[in-house]
C-alpha cells in the first residue's frame, strides 16, 4: 500500500518544490515507484499532460524527477491569474470557472472530493506520494475550506514535514512561530524539520536546530546549503529567471503583468553563449538586443496595453529598424500581428484593438481552448521540436504563408517577409537542441552541443545526491506513513 508525506513550508518561495523534486528521485534511485502531488497551485506557467490537461510546470518536473510522464491526478486544481483579484480555475486538467478571489474562497472546501478522487488514484498506483503544499500553513486566516495546506493533510490524513528558509533571514521564528500559531489537530501532524537555502558552514547553525527542536519536538531532518545548480533546472518563477549572463548574444524578454509558460527561456538561459534578460515594467527594451522574445500570456490584450505604456512598442520598432530580430510566442504572437478581436468577451469586455503590426495577422479569441502536445518541423532545417500549445484564438493572415514550423502536415506560425519577425504558438520548442542551434544560428550564435533534456535529468541527478549529503531521507521516509482508503 502506498505511503505518503506532505513537504509544507513556513512561508512562500522557502523551496519546496524543488525539495519534492529532490526527494522524489532520491527515492525513486531506492527502487519506489513514486508520484508527486500538489492539490492546489497557483501559476499561469502550466504544462500539458498527456492526458490532455493542465497542470503546474513545477509538477511536470517533478514527473521528471520520478520518471513519470506529467498527468492532471498530479495537481488536481490550478489557480491561473488573470487580474489582480481573480483566476481561472482549472480542475482536473479542464477549465471549471472563472472566479474573483472571494468567491473562490467560498468555494474551494466543494473541490476536495475531486482533489481526493485524484490523490487517490496516484496512490492505488505507487508506492510513495511526495505531497507538495502552497504558501504556509500560519496563513491560519485561509484555514477553513483549506485544500493545500493542512486542510488537505486532515482530509488525506497524512504526516508532514515542514521547511523553513533561512535564506531570508528569521528562520527559527518562522519555524516556532508557526508552531504556536497553528491549533492543536494541525501542529500535531508535523513530524519533522528542516532548514533550507543554506549558505556557509551549515554546523554554525547547530544551536538554532536544537532550539527549534526544544520548542516543537520536531524530529530535525537536516540543514540543506544552498543548491548552486537550481538555475538549469526550468524555472517555477519568471523572477528565477531574472537575468543570466551566459555570453555576447543578447535575448531580451518584456516581463508581461500575466506573463505565462514562460519556460521557452530555461533553454536559452542555459546556453552558454546567451545572456536572457528580463527587462521589467518602466525601463525600454534595450538598444543592443539581437532578439526581443515576447512570451506568452494568460490576458493577451491587458498585456499589449502595459505592453505600450512602457513605451515598448516604441522600442520593438527602433529594435527591428536596426535589424534586429523578433520573436512572439503564443499571447506573444498574437501582439506582433495587426489586431485583436474578441467579440465574446473572453479576456473582459468585447473589444478590438490594434496590434503592434509587425506580422501582417489578425487573431480573434474564441471560448474554445487548444491544450495539446504537439510535434512539428523547422522548416528551414527539417530539425525535429516537440512542445506544446496553451492558447485561446485563432490567427490567420497574409503573413501565415511564411509559416516557418509544418505541424500535423500544415504551416504553422507566421513571418515577416524578410523573416526578421516571426511567430507560433508552439511552446517549449527551445527545448529541442537541433532547431535550437538552427535558430539561434540565425542571429549570430555560434553551434552548441548542449543536449537540455540530458542536462535537466543530470542535474535532477545532483539534486538529489545534494539532499542525500545534507538531508535524512531515510528518516523523512521513515516519517511516511499509509494512505488510509
Amino acid at each position: 500500500m502506498a505511503k505518503a508525506i506532505m513537504i509544507q513550508g513556513a512561508g512562500s518561495n522557502v523551496g519546496k518544490s524543488m525539495l519534492v523534486a529532490g526527494i522524489a528521485r532520491a527515492a525513486v534511485r531506492r527502487g519506489l515507484s513514486v508520484a508527486p502531488f500538489k492539490p492546489q497551485n497557483m501559476s499561469n506557467n502550466a504544462a500539458v499532460t498527456t492526458d490532455g490537461g493542465e497542470i503546474g510546470r513545477a509538477q511536470a518536473l517533478q514527473a521528471r524527477a520520478c520518471g513519470l510522464e506529467p498527468h492532471t491526478d498530479m495537481n488536481p486544481v490550478l489557480l491561473k491569474p488573470e487580474t489582480d483579484v481573480g483566476a481561472q480555475v482549472i480542475v482536473q486538467g479542464k477549465r471549471f470557472a472563472t472566479m474573483k478571489a472571494r468567491e473562490y474562497g467560498t468555494r474551494k472546501a466543494d473541490l476536495i472530493p475531486r482533489v481526493l478522487e485524484s490523490y487517490h488514484r496516484l496512490a492505488a498506483a505507487h508506492d510513495l506520494i511526495v505531497i507538495e503544499g502552497a504558501g504556509s500553513p500560519a496563513e491560519v486566516n485561509l484555514r477553513a475550506g483549506d485544500i493545500a495546506n493542512m486542510g488537505f493533510a486532515e482530509a488525506a490524513d497524512c504526516p508532514v514535514i515542514l521547511v523553513g528558509d533561512i535564506d531570508r533571514g528569521g528562520v527559527i521564528a518562522q519555524l516556532v512561530g508557526t508552531d504556536v500559531i497553528l491549533p492543536d489537530h494541525d501542529r500535531v501532524r508535523i513530524k519533522g524539520f528542516a532548514i533550507n537555502k543554506f549558505r556557509g558552514d551549515t554546523t554554525l547553525f547547530a544551536e538554532g536546530m536544537t532550539a527549534i527542536t526544544d520548542h516543537t519536538g520536531w524530529v530535525p531532518l537536516g540543514i540543506v546549503p544552498w543548491f548552486a545548480d537550481a538555475w538549469k533546472l526550468p524555472a517555477e518563477d519568471v523572477m528565477d529567471v531574472a537575468t543570466r549572463k551566459g555570453g555576447a548574444i543578447k535575448i531580451v524578454v518584456p516581463r508581461l503583468n500575466r506573463i505565462a509558460n514562460f519556460d521557452d527561456l530555461d533553454p536559452l538561459a542555459a546556453q552558454p553563449d546567451v545572456t536572457v534578460e528580463i527587462i521589467e515594467a518602466g525601463r525600454p527594451l534595450p538598444g543592443d538586443a539581437d532578439l526581443v522574445l515576447i512570451p506568452g500570456s494568460k490576458s493577451t490584450i491587458a498585456d499589449l496595453a502595459h505592453f505600450r505604456a512602457q513605451g515598448w512598442d516604441t522600442d520593438l520598432l527602433a529594435h527591428v529598424r536596426r535589424g534586429g530580430h523578433v520573436l512572439g510566442i503564443c499571447g506573444g504572437y498574437q501582439m506582433l500581428g495587426r489586431e485583436i478581436a474578441d467579440p465574446e468577451g473572453i479576456e473582459g469586455p468585447a473589444t478590438r484593438v490594434r496590434g503592434l503590426g509587425l506580422l501582417d495577422v489578425t487573431t480573434v479569441m474564441s471560448a474554445q481552448k487548444t491544450v495539446t502536445l504537439s510535434n512539428a518541423t523547422y522548416d528551414a532545417t527539417g530539425d525535429p521540436v516537440t512542445g506544446y500549445e496553451i492558447h485561446i484564438g485563432e490567427t490567420t493572415g497574409p503573413d501565415g504563408r511564411n509559416g516557418w514550423l509544418t505541424l500535423d502536415s500544415r504551416r504553422a506560425g507566421a513571418a515577416s517577409a524578410d523573416g526578421r519577425v516571426k511567430g507560433c504558438y508552439l511552446h517549449g520548442l527551445f527545448t529541442s537542441d537541433g532547431f535550437r542551434n538552427a535558430y539561434m544560428a540565425g542571429i549570430g550564435a555560434p553551434v552548441q552541443t548542449m543536449h537540455y533534456d540530458a542536462g535537466v535529468d543530470a542535474t535532477l541527478d545532483a539534486l538529489a545526491d545534494h539532499l542525500e549529503a545534507h538531508l535524512d531521507i531515510d528518516g523523512l521516509l521513515n516519517l511516511a506513513e499509509t494512505v488510509p482508503l
